[in-house]
């Protein structure tokens, strides 16, 4: 058993002397700890951010350990509060269950399934009940929660705070008691919760679960959380083209922090892979080796080396793609906003998307990089548009009637 890569890319281990005496007392006698990581399904797709998570649970699994993916079906129809200033919405049953459904498939592009339990908290929270509801609220102090620093900076700016966000930690720790966990997974935003599954787990008279948190990772910026929301992303359902043409566009900064938390070589290849690059190797053939993992990884292993072709075949010789999409818009004779066009030739899902990608030197027309939000493209004309490295549209501008 290696313990160091378990443990690679963790921020935080608690307690991890505690954490490493259960792994070598489970190696000796042949016994499987509980491996618990909790996904709520708010939204269809995961992004690679999300797998950090899931490259945890791999490396548990390889040494020998139960990886349990849990779906919190329950929790998310309330919806975590951990870093909101407003109460979240809540999602019907409906949305979760849907959302759940691609879950399970994305999962498993990372982990065996052979050796996964998959677990949905309704089944013991559905069935808690307005007693058990009262017991567990009993175990935690309303001082206590706020504690949390969201909870505490609401409270100070007059934000509301729901009395049902107050109930989130405590029926996540409860997740914990139901399934006996050992050790729990989860994002260094995810600490305050985790502590109450460990305080819960005592009262309820079980030997409390080990920690293990794992960074945020930086978007494609290398500076904000990766996040749909952003555009700074990239998604397990991107195309490989996408997906390679993302990892590419990354600093060969934030190329490092990368390879330490999405790859799974062994660490002592990635300080080769170091060495190399301060020894002269050129930093975008490293970058392209990360991307052609990634791509294998979710979409089988001769995507990776065919991606990495393309991408070669179209930037280091200066290839456009084949097939760019001809698009007709039609605006007013005043013009329309570029990042409007973005999202209208369909290279964006929003003006603030494009106005972020314009922000990130991320955009060009005619193959000229723009960076002024301001520019407008009026009637007459086309336009070879290009968000990132991989998203083209040839769009003709056409004057709309008075």
């Amino acid at each position: 058993m290696n313990i160091e890569e378990i443990e690679r890319g963790t921020e935080e281990i608690i307690p991890q002397a505690e954490l490493r005496a259960r792994l070598e007392k489970a190696a000796s006698s042949g016994q499987r700890l509980r491996i618990k990581a909790g996904f709520d399904p708010t939204a269809k797709d995961l992004h690679l951010g999300h797998t950090l998570l899931l490259n945890r649970l791999r490396a548990f699994q390889e040494a020998g350990h139960e990886a349990i993916f849990l779906i919190g079906d329950f929790t998310g129809m309330i919806g975590d509060p951990t870093g909101k200033n407003e109460t979240r919405k809540p999602l019907t049953r409906e949305q979760v269950e849907e959302n759940a459904l691609t879950y399970k498939e994305q999962a498993f592009k990372i982990l065996d399934p052979a050796r996964t339990t998959i677990e949905f908290n309704s089944r013991w929270l559905d069935t808690l009940g307005t007693e058990g509801i009262l017991k567990l609220a009993a175990q935690h102090t309303v001082a206590r929660m706020m504690e949390r620093d969201d909870f505490s900076r609401r409270f100070r700016d007059n934000q509301p705070i729901a009395i049902h966000e107050f109930l989130y930690p405590l029926l996540q720790g409860y997740d914990s008691v139901a399934l006996k966990a050992d050790v729990e997974l989860g994002g260094t935003d995810q600490k305050f919760n985790l502590l109450v599954g460990r305080q819960l787990q005592q009262s309820y008279g079980q030997r409390p679960q080990c920690i293990m948190t794992v960074p945020i990772l930086e978007g494609l910026d290398g500076v904000q959380k990766m996040s749909k929301s952003l555009g700074n992303y990239v998604s397990l359902n991107d195309s490989p083209a996408d997906m390679l043409g993302k990892i590419m566009s990354i600093s060969d900064t934030l190329m490092w922090r990368y390879y330490d938390l999405l790859s799974f070589r062994p660490l002592q290849e990635i300080a080769e892979l170091r060495r190399a690059v301060a020894d002269g190797a050129n930093p975008r053939d490293i970058k392209l080796t990360l991307g052609e993992e990634i791509v294998a990884r979710f979409h089988g292993a001769a995507a990776g080396p065919a991606a990495r072709a393309a991408f070669i075949a179209q930037f280091a010789q200066g290839q456009l793609p084949e097939n760019i999409p001809e698009v007709v818009i039609t605006v007013p004779e005043t013009g329309l906003s570029l990042a409007a066009l973005l999202k209208e030739a369909g290279l964006v899902g929003s003006n603030g998307e494009g106005n972020r990608m314009i922000d990130q030197k991320a955009v060009r027309v005619d193959q000229q990089r723009v960076e002024d939000r301001a520019l407008t493209l009026r009637p007459g004309a086309t336009y070879l548009l290009q968000v990132g490295p991989r998203r083209y549209a040839r769009v003709t501008i056409s004057a709309a009637k008075s």
